[in-house]
């Protein structure tokens, strides 16, 4: 339980539910340099989050540069805040463990997130490293989710529904969370009370248009915590000018302190 242990204290230390996305596009930088860019966001912003989330296809498409900017990122944040790599890996067993070494041993990520649709063989490897947080994908925050997660079985139970329950009898370690959007505030609410002490990551407010307010009351738990709320572009792309980061501290400031009015704080 290493990962909830840090993620509460960063959060309890911060006081914040806020996780900024550092998702770096080339068309709306206001500098050429990747990783300068982080660096300037995460100064700016990192006593008031609860852990950062970079998502690898924005490096990815950028080639080795991106990568190394991606890794140079991973080790400039404070070691006291948390880093989930977004990269929703899933394959068969063998494939799985290399993507957690990938993930885990090269980029030293603190929790990464996870596709589950191959089942329980494609998640393991990455629970062995009992350490580290892994995100199972349970209700996507985008709009064609429900073609395949509302689909129901003999039983009655919704795909995501059975991710979830499953996903709690794999947390063995203490070191599951799930992955469900802003934009199902519904579901996110039924989630919460099948999995009342997981840390749920919660992505989709801002451009996705998802409703902080109903994420925030329906996503924590019992002692108002474990909730992640996660935002990108509307801090990190606050401005494009030479004041970015300025605005970005700006626009973490606000949804930090309005997490907290939401959760009476």
């Amino acid at each position: 339980m290493e990962f909830v242990s840090r993620l509460l204290d960063a959060s309890r230390r911060n006081r914040s539910l806020l996780c900024v996305g550092l998702d770096p596009d080339p068309s709306k930088l206001p500098v050429k340099d990747v990783f300068e860019f982080n660096r300037a966001i995460i100064d700016a912003t990192s006593d008031l989050v609860c852990c950062y989330k970079p998502n690898l296809a924005f490096y990815e498409a950028l080639g080795i540069r991106g990568l190394q900017a991606l890794k140079k990122t991973v080790a400039y944040i404070p070691r006291d805040i948390p880093v989930i790599g977004d990269a929703k890996r899933g394959d068969i067993g063998n494939t799985a463990a290399a993507y957690a070494r990938a993930l885990f041993d090269y980029y030293k990520f603190d929790a990464v997130t996870v596709n589950p649709y191959l089942g329980y063989d494609s998640v393991k490897p990455f629970l062995d490293y009992r350490n580290k947080g892994i995100f199972v994908l349970c209700r996507t925050s985008n709009s064609s989710a429900s073609d395949f997660q509302d689909l129901v079985d003999n039983f009655g139970m919704k795909f995501y529904q059975s991710v979830a329950l499953r996903a709690g009898d794999w947390n063995k370690g203490g070191n599951i969370g799930l992955v469900v959007g802003a934009t199902y505030p519904d579901e996110l609410k039924e989630i919460r009370k099948l999995c009342p002490d997981m840390p749920l990551l919660i992505p989709g407010i801002g451009a996705q248009g998802g409703d902080l307010e109903m994420s925030v009351r329906y996503g924590v738990n019992a002692s108002g915590e474990m909730a992640i709320i996660v935002a990108a572009r509307q801090v990190i792309y606050a401005s494009k000018g030479p004041d970015f980061a300025q605005a970005a501290r700006a626009a973490a400031r606000e949804l930090r302190d309005s997490i907290n009015k939401f959760r009476g704080v």
